[in-house]
């Protein structure tokens, strides 16, 4: 029993040790299959598929593409305005162009000694206020005949200033000397010295005026302006003038205005020709309706006016109707206006006139229809008929004496009480803003009735001028201008009436840049070398040729 007792323990032990050499046996198996993680876990989501997208190649196109451009034109179509004939004046600065530059002298020299010169100055202070000074020097000495002679010399000076309520206030003073000699005579039956031939006209005048350059809250714009003019010849000819005008306007909507002034023109005037002082008035108060939208531009007015305190009621009506845009515009009007009667004007017209005796107004009656337009935006048109009435015309016939005995140097002035004429006026041109202009005018007076005087005197019935005005380089310009008139009418010696000759005057000129401040300049005037006159004995110059160089020192 003791037996038993003592093997049973020891085979539990046997058994238990066994046991655990099986356990530990596995765990050391089982260990070498594990992975050790040694680093810090971070969860993370599993990323989303992507879906993959693949463009399909274009399909070919052999069509051109055509694109549309709308880029606006700095062009301005401007309506030429030619400058007058005279038989003496050069027309020298009409072959330069407008400088940009603000400062400059001109100076040049020609064959018929003919000194020349211009200078301009300017100043602004580049907000609101400018000053400009200009002087001008020109002079000429025919070959033949004796005594051709002509000088012309000036200055202005003009200046404006803008305030800050849009207001402008401007003002101009100027002198201007002219002199010729009376050299339209027989040299081998008439002698004279020369100083009893001189013609001189001296002028001084002065402008002042104020104006509002945008509306006000109400719609008005007002522009007083005054002029006054003294002007005097060498044989104790005397002349003032006084203009003051009173125009405003006022806007009722877009397309409405009513338009009311009135004009004072005052003119003093006393010569050896005159036994006392003259009295010149005209005195006018325009009223106008003035509507206007896409299609129509309709003026229609009166004029109250008083010539010398003789009243008339004049006309002033204009209708333009668009029949196909700005390409094609019907035109209708009735006008009267009147020129004023002054020694002054006169003397512009004709400088180898004698002293008047008397000063009338000339009333203009002008009744036209036409069309006008522009397209392509640099090509313009304007073209009318209609007729004309002029009333108190001055004309220029040659002052015999009585006999005949004298030399006939002189015009007289006659007045035509009325004058009828049928009047074809045209113009067209093509304009690409500052780099190419070329215009043309024709005007055409066909007279068919006369009340005092047997033929129209001095007055030219036809006449063509064009111009061109051509950058060729960024530093050449070339100008030329062409005239051609059907000569006017005069009186002969004998009583009898004579007709100028019908000539073609041609001119041409060249400028170009040498360095950056100095120019070059050459011009030739009656390039034919046409003899021809303007007025009844009296010869234009020949050929001529002048040349010269412009200093600018603004830049």
């Amino acid at each position: 029993m003791q037996h038993r007792i003592y093997h049973k323990p020891v085979f539990i032990v046997v058994a238990a040790l066994l046991c655990g050499l099986g356990t530990l046996q596995a765990q050391e198996e089982l260990k070498k299959q594990t992975i050790e993680i040694t680093s810090s876990f971070k969860p993370e989501i599993k990323e989303a598929a992507k879906i993959n997208f693949v463009a399909a190649p274009p399909v070919p196109d052999s069509a051109k593409p055509k694109f549309s451009y709308n880029i606006p034109v700095t062009s301005l179509s401007l309506v030429y305005q030619p400058l007058a004939i005279s038989p003496l004046a050069l027309n020298i600065d009409s072959s330069s162009p407008d400088w940009d530059a603000s400062n400059f002298v001109k100076l040049g020299y020609g064959n018929l000694q003919t000194p020349y010169a211009r200078a301009g100055l300017s100043f602004n202070n580049g907000t609101n206020a400018n000053l400009n000074v200009l002087a001008h020097y020109i002079s000429s000495k025919g070959k033949v005949p004796q005594y051709q002679e002509y000088a012309n010399s000036g200055a202005g000076v003009y200046g404006s200033i803008v305030n800050t309520q849009k207001q402008e206030l401007y003002g101009k003073l100027s002198f201007d000397n002219n002199k010729y000699y009376l050299y339209g005579y027989d040299h081998d039956l008439f002698s004279f010295d020369k100083s009893d031939l001189l013609q001189r006209f001296l002028s001084f005048d002065a402008n002042i005026g104020f104006r509002n350059t945008s509306p006000t809250e109400l719609g008005l714009q007002y522009h007083p302006d005054v002029k006054l003019s003294f002007f005097n010849d060498n044989h104790n000819g005397k002349e003032f003038n006084a203009v003051a005008d009173l125009p405003l306007q006022k806007a009722i909507g877009d397309n409405f205005n009513i338009k009311l002034g009135v004009n004072a023109d005052y003119t003093q005037y006393s010569s050896n020709n005159t036994p006392s002082t003259i009295n010149n008035t005209i005195v006018s108060v325009p009223f106008a309706l003035h509507f206007h939208n896409e299609t129509v531009n309709l003026h229609g007015g009166v004029i109250p006016s008083w010539d010398n305190a003789t009243f008339k009621l004049l006309p002033d009506l204009l209708a333009d109707l668009k029949l196909g845009g700005e390409e094609l515009i019907l035109q209708l009007g009735w006008l009267m206006h009147y020129d004023r009667g002054s020694y002054k004007r006169y003397a512009t017209l004709n400088p180898y006139l004698a002293q008047p005796g008397e000063l009338l107004n000339t009333r203009v009656n002008e009744t036209f229809g036409g069309i006008k337009g522009t397209f392509l935006e640099h090509f313009f048109y304007n073209a009318k008929v209609g007729l004309v009435q002029f009333y108190n015309m001055p004309l220029f016939v040659n002052d015999y004496g009585a006999f005949n005995t004298q030399a006939g140097n002189r015009f007289s002035i006659v007045n035509e009480q009325k004058l009828n004429a049928f009047q074809m006026h045209g113009e067209i041109g093509v304009v690409q803003a500052e780099d190419f202009s070329l215009t043309g005018r024709f005007n055409w007076l066909l007279f068919n009735k006369q009340v005092t005087e047997p033929q129209p005197w001095g007055i030219t019935p036809r006449e063509f001028n064009a111009a061109l005005r051509w950058k060729v380089l960024k530093d050449l310009w070339l100008t030329s201008d062409l005239y051609f008139f059907e000569g006017a009418k005069y009186l002969t010696r004998d009583g009898g009436t004579g007709t100028g000759r019908h000539p073609v005057d041609l001119s041409a000129g060249l400028e170009f840049k040498i360095t950056r401040q100095f120019n070059l300049w050459v011009q030739a005037n009656n390039v034919f070398n046409n003899k021809y006159q303007r007025w009844n004995q009296y010869d234009v110059y020949g050929f001529n040729l002048l040349g010269g160089i412009v200093y600018n020192f603004s830049k």
